[in-house]
């Protein structure tokens, strides 16, 4: 996509972030029963923005906000042979540019950004019932690592 630009995101685009976190949010919800209705936040985006270890994104089309990420760097698990890891999270782009390679761009930003700290790894996490979403980390080099199950012990849940 010839216009699209991956920018740093600031404190003006929080109403945008937030709406963005929400569209996670909801679409998410199709493959968790268990996220509550109305609402919700993963993430304090006020705090992020302003944290080194952060680096969020907004991707934009002729200056219109049409997607967004983070790449958080975080502790590896003891046992691992890298000390440290970029954690990517709230990865959006509206549905009218899906499929232009606008989470390709963010993917490649987080990863530009990771490597100039340091960093040798990125991880993210998403529904395996997500076929879109994998096809897209797919093809951004990601690869299916670990499956998290779960059993509702509760009727309803």
């Amino acid at each position: 996509m010839q216009d699209l630009v991956v920018r740093p995101a600031t404190a003006e685009d929080l109403g945008t972030l937030d709406r963005f976190q929400q569209g996670v949010v909801d679409a998410e919800r199709r493959f968790d029963a268990t996220i509550k209705q109305g609402p919700v936040s993963y993430y304090d985006i006020p705090r992020m923005l302003e944290s080194d270890e952060i680096h969020f994104v907004v991707a934009e089309v002729e200056r219109r906000a049409v997607g967004c990420g983070f790449a958080r760097i975080e502790a590896a698990k003891h046992y691992l042979r890298h000390a440290q890891h970029a954690y990517l999270g709230l990865m959006y782009v509206d549905p009218a540019y899906r499929g232009q390679s606008v989470i390709s761009a963010i993917i490649d930003a987080l990863k530009q950004w990771s490597r100039s700290r340091g960093i040798c790894e990125a991880r993210l996490e998403v529904y395996g019932d997500n076929a879109a979403a994998i096809k897209a980390y797919e093809k951004a080099g990601f690869r299916p690592l670990a499956i998290e199950m779960r059993l509702g012990l509760k009727e309803g849940l």
